[in-house]
């Protein structure tokens, strides 16, 4: 559970920013969106290799120099 206390003199905007940031850190809205459908391993294996190709090709020929 996600606690947020209210400093003195602090608005509530400024509570509600500082709960939104820690819910966010959480991770929770990630998980959830994540879960929503089911997807086989081998299309989620597939998407982590595509990834990793396109960082690679990215930023990694900086390294070959």
């Amino acid at each position: 559970m996600i606690i947020v206390q209210i400093k003195e003199n602090e608005s509530v905007d400024r509570a509600l920013k500082r709960f939104k940031k820690k819910f966010e850190r959480t991770g929770v809205l990630k998980e959830l969106r994540r879960r929503t459908f089911f997807q086989k391993p081998s299309i989620t294996n597939r998407k982590q290799k595509q990834k990793a190709i396109y960082k690679q090709v990215t930023y990694g020929n900086d390294n070959n120099a």
